[in-house]
């Protein structure tokens, strides 16, 4: 004999997922469940004399929780809410002094936004200089950690950049180093991505500078942005279906406004430690 049951998440944090579910035999009821399946609520056929299923977070963040199988009226099931939890996961951190921003092996990102705001006209956005010091730590041969092993680098920065303000964006920029005494490589700029574009930065002075960007969102009456629970880190993500990453040989609008957003990201490397200064954003006053 079978039976049906369904389960709905009640209580979750942001990073957990995707989830394996188990019966108390520990027989296997499904795999790589979604959060947001769990959410929205799912049914499984289960043998009658299943009374216990276990819910096993398998991503980043581990966990696991048994309930006992019970009945509920349709109305209870129909008005269960997800609560967010911000304390499902302990996380341990800084055991290594030169790894950063990496928790339980995986890189998280390190993202940080700069504000601008303008007086009375709008202003036009000409290109970005940002002072950061880059640091990598050599090998440490008597497992002393001392800061004469860090090195300042002229080829590590953050990888990703978002420049918006309310009714424009420039996507997702991906951030290289300018190739060195190479023209034919350096001519490959800007590579235009499915759902980013890869522009060259220049260290000059201590200074990084970018500058090949323009606004590319297709409408500004839709949104720019997408909620994410990813990570309480990240707030927001491009709305990459309102996002044209084309070429736009005659629609390069750039970007102007009274205000100004500028989100730098490193997300592909964790042994890269950023220590911002200030950013600064040259810009001309926009005539009508």
């Amino acid at each position: 004999m079978s039976k049906i049951i369904s389960i709905k998440l009640t209580q979750s944090g942001p990073s957990a997922g995707p989830f394996n579910i188990y019966d108390q035999f520990g027989n296997v009821i499904a795999e790589g469940v979604s959060k947001r399946t769990l959410v929205q609520g799912i049914s499984y056929i289960v043998n009658d004399n299943v009374i216990l299923i276990t819910i096993k977070s398998t991503g980043k963040c581990k966990a696991e929780r048994s309930i006992y199988v019970a009945d509920i009226t349709q109305s209870d099931y129909i008005n269960i809410k997800l609560i967010q939890s911000v304390t499902a996961c302990t996380w341990t951190h800084l055991l290594n002094i030169s790894n950063y921003n990496n928790f339980y092996g995986r890189i998280e990102p390190y993202i940080i936004e700069y504000p601008f705001a303008y007086r009375y006209q709008d202003e036009l956005l000409q290109n970005v200089v940002d002072y950061t010091k880059a640091y990598e730590y050599l090998p440490i041969s008597d497992g002393v950690f001392n800061t004469n092993t860090r090195i300042e680098t002229n080829d590590k920065w953050f990888n990703k950049a978002v420049i918006y303000n309310s009714q424009q964006s420039s996507g997702v920029l991906e951030l290289v180093a300018k190739p060195l005494n190479n023209l034919q490589a350096y001519n490959q700029y800007p590579i235009f991505n499915a759902e980013s574009k890869t522009i060259t930065y220049t260290k000059s002075d201590n200074f990084y500078q970018y500058n090949t960007f323009w606004a590319l969102e297709k409408s500004s009456q839709v949104p720019l942005f997408n909620t994410t629970c990813e990570s309480l880190s990240i707030d927001k993500v491009i709305n990459q279906e309102n996002m044209d990453y084309g070429l736009r040989s005659f629609k390069k609008a750039t970007i102007r406004a009274k205000d100004l957003k500028i989100r730098h990201i490193l997300d592909n490397a964790s042994t890269t430690h950023l220590v911002s200064q200030f950013v600064i954003a040259p810009s001309q006053i926009s005539y009508k």
